[in-house]
């Protein structure tokens, strides 16, 4: 019976192997055709979930921009975008250009780290993990540009004066490396630097020749305006990283002083410059040319290190800018500084706008001797009478971080569409638990409260706060809808049950923790 069985297995092999080579080209071709292509609009693949992983197996290079249907930025994007892989799909194929509509997709926000839209992501050889991001690219000419120095060289090797003199009088702005020899850690940084500054022309030479006549001696980057020389950094091994370069090099993109406007408001945040410092006041007041000649005159000193912006009161569009830093008409002029990354606001101490004043303001900062600002909201008399509790800066610690209740928290901007798209649910939500005693819905208006206990997220963000002697934050990462908060609720407050039976219980011992008497006390300064 043995010798049977073995006699079967090479024909069931063989029999399975000749099936497979059975199958004429012509019906492969039929197989694989069955897939259809994925669909293209104006020279953009139209990418979804369902065929994402395809698109990135399918090609070498693939740009795609994750967009919100219902925000203008994107609908600005898209168009150059588009233009961008027009005009490539003939001269480099194997680069395909795709955009996926990610409103509701918040696992793929989440994925590829979206914070804000639109938002472009470059992906090589099919590799969903770590993609490239393509910061800061607007134009169809600069998206390609990138690519092309994405895809091969980043910079041009420059031969003679006579090429230097031709790159830097082509563009308003240009960027030449001198160097001693091209095998270095400074070129390294440098080609790495041009690869996401597609805005202008980058060129590098280590020709004795071509540095003596421009008065270079050592490794140097400078850059170039309309032909003239505007900025030389000094290229040491190890000194200068490639964020430290694209900052200075972009600062030249804009004035030294910026006046905020809806032009002007996306090339701010693309210079990759964390601190911005903002003067508020009215450009039809008598004082305003010798204040801003005063604030002009303290910028150079910090190009790279701190932003200056210039935001006129008297713009009704810039009313999202006057509440987020709640500027009055009776404050101006007024100086702040934010910071990017932490959201902190710092107040200028002095009330007269001098150059000494800024310069001392700024300093003082760049120190880590500047003093935080900090605003809220006044608790209304009804905060707590609905189903959804009323949160502000002055009562959130008070109500947030305590020994008794879980409380969980929508942290919004009343003037953005997902924020007000989800109120009601969250109404819904405070309905549900309005009768449990230790569970507390709320929410707070983050532009016009700060909260210096939780690190600030593209709003709308949610965060739950379990009950328990000790400061604990749970971010949540759902979806946004009111059954997917409801099984996140309740499994928070399963696993606090749990923990709980496990420890004595403390009962009733106040709402305050050690931690956030610290905190309010920080507030109240």
């Amino acid at each position: 019976m043995k010798t049977h069985h073995f006699f079967f297995l090479p024909l069931l092999f063989l029999s399975g192997f000749l099936a497979v080579e059975c199958i004429s080209p012509t019906e492969r071709k039929l197989r694989k055709a069955k897939l259809p292509k994925i669909k293209k609009e104006n020279s953009v693949l139209l990418l979804k979930k369902s065929n994402f992983d395809r698109a990135l197996k399918e090609t070498k290079y693939l740009l795609v921009e994750f967009y919100v249907s219902l925000s203008q930025a994107s609908q600005n994007l898209s168009k150059e975008f588009a233009e961008a892989a027009r005009l490539l799909k003939k001269e480099a194929p194997r680069i395909q250009f795709g955009k996926m509509d990610v409103t509701d997709q918040h696992d793929l926000r989440k994925e590829f780290n979206i914070q804000e839209f639109p938002t472009v992501k470059f992906f090589v050889d099919g590799i969903r993990e770590a993609p490239i991001d393509c910061k800061g690219v607007r134009q169809a000419s600069a998206f390609i540009t990138w690519l092309k120095r994405r895809t091969g060289p980043s910079t041009v090797l420059i031969n003679s004066t006579d090429q230097v003199e031709a790159i830097i009088n082509a563009d308003d702005l240009s960027v030449i490396g001198f160097f001693k020899e091209l095998h270095n850690d400074s070129v390294e940084v440098f080609c790495e630097t041009a690869k996401d500054v597609p805005e202008m022309p980058f060129g590098m030479t280590s020709s004795k020749d071509i540095c003596a006549h421009y008065g270079i001696q050592t490794n140097t980057l400078v850059v170039f305006k309309k032909g003239k020389p505007v900025h030389n950094e000094v290229l040491e091994d190890g000194r200068r990283n490639k964020l430290d370069l694209t900052r200075i090099i972009k600062t030249f993109t804009l004035d030294l002083v910026t006046e905020y406007n809806l032009e002007t408001s996306v090339k701010i945040f693309d210079v990759p410059v964390e601190n911005h410092i903002l003067l508020f006041i009215p450009t039809n007041s008598k004082t305003f040319n010798t204040t801003y000649e005063n604030y002009k005159s303290a910028a150079a000193e910090f190009r790279g290190k701190i932003m200056f912006v210039l935001v006129n009161t008297n713009e009704t569009r810039n009313g999202r800018i006057f509440e987020y830093f709640r500027i009055r008409e009776v404050d101006v002029p007024a100086v702040r500084i934010l910071n990017l990354t932490s959201q902190a606001k710092y107040k200028m101490p002095a009330d007269e706008v001098t150059e000494e004043n800024i310069r001392h303001f700024c300093q003082s900062y760049l120190d880590g001797k500047a003093k935080l600002h900090l605003s809220s909201e006044e608790i209304a008399e009804d905060w707590d009478k609905l189903p959804v509790k009323v949160l502000v800066g002055k009562n959130f610690n008070r109500i947030v971080f305590n020994r008794t209740m879980t409380v969980f928290v929508m942290f919004y901007a009343p003037w953005s569409y997902d924020c007000r798209k989800l109120l009601p649910i969250w109404d819904k939500l405070g309905e549900k638990y309005q009768s449990h005693e230790d569970v507390i819905i709320a929410k707070i208006d983050v532009t016009a409260n700060d909260v210096l206990s939780v690190v600030m997220d593209r709003y709308p963000f949610f965060r739950l706060f379990p009950a328990g002697p000790d400061f604990q934050e749970v971010p949540y990462a759902g979806e946004h809808n009111l059954e997917a908060f409801s099984e996140f609720l309740e499994e928070q407050i399963k696993m606090k049950a749990e923990t709980r039976e496990k420890g004595p219980s403390r009962g009733m011992q106040g709402v305050l923790s050690q931690k956030e008497t610290v905190i309010t006390e920080k507030e109240e300064l």
